[in-house]
């Protein structure tokens, strides 16, 4: 990443493709310089951007005008990023871009853990946090024409992004849901973290434990033990696999 990021706005480029319809994004951060240049940056690839300086007015604009994705600093006065992502989680689905300050790996995992989608360590080029929204709100888009997926309890839905395991919905963030699909198309198989990085999250490099820990939780919400789990499966040295026909075997492993 370029290492002096906040570029005046002005100087961004028009987006390659601006959103057919224009997404909105709620930029919550602190600090005015990052809040109006990201602010700036997104406004010229053609979203419409709300802005809060901290977390209960964050919480107030997603209120008055729900987003399709937020860009949220961990670090905020008062409520921290992490209690906003949990209470925006609790209201409803919705796309979570983490910026931190912090190179702490500790920090970066809090943040996957409560359910954001992507991260971004300040500083960062507002030209990469451009692509990384658009990556984040193209998944995050209903995929018309595909059929739906099912095996071992489970039925996915890609079209109305909606998963359900033994009839019951289960609440799956953007990331959760694409790693079930792309397992259940993929039954079977042996896949590395780098793999599911590339075929997932459609980035050739990462952070390897952002793969860890969408893994466990997806393990918490489709495992009938999530610390034996038997749909998931570890492949020590290679990675995971998803083996629906070991939800039928009681025996021992």
């Amino acid at each position: 990443m370029e290492q002096q990021p906040y570029e005046q706005a002005a100087d961004a480029p028009a987006s390659r493709g601006a959103p057919a319809t224009r997404a909105r994004v709620l930029v919550v951060d602190d600090d005015p310089t990052v809040a109006e240049v990201v602010a700036g940056y997104l406004d010229r690839a053609g979203y419409l951007v709300d802005r809060a300086g901290d977390g209960p007015s964050a919480l107030a604009g997603a209120t008055a005008h729900w987003p399709d994705l937020v860009v949220l600093d961990l670090m905020l006065p008062g409520m921290d990023g992490l209690e906003v992502c949990r209470r925006l989680r609790g209201r409803g689905p919705v796309p979570v871009i983490m910026l931190t300050a912090r190179g702490d790996e500790d920090d970066r995992i809090l943040g996957l853990e409560v359910g954001a989608d992507d991260y971004v360590t300040k500083p960062f080029s507002p030209r990469e946090l451009v692509l990384r929204v658009e990556s984040v709100l193209r998944r995050s888009r209903p995929e018309a024409g595909v059929r739906s997926l099912g095996a071992a309890g489970l039925t996915l839905d890609p079209a109305a992004r909606r998963a359900t395991r033994g009839g019951t919905e289960l609440a799956l963030t953007l990331r959760e849901f694409d790693l079930l699909a792309f397992f259940l198309r993929h039954p079977g198989r042996a896949f590395s973290r780098e793999d599911l990085m590339r075929e997932v999250w459609g980035w050739d490099f990462g952070d390897l434990s952002t793969v860890t820990v969408h893994v466990r939780r997806l393990r918490n919400k489709v495992e009938d033990d999530p610390a034996r789990p038997r749909l998931i499966q570890t492949v020590w040295g290679v990675g995971y696999r998803f083996d629906p026909a070991a939800s039928a075997d009681t025996g021992e492993e």
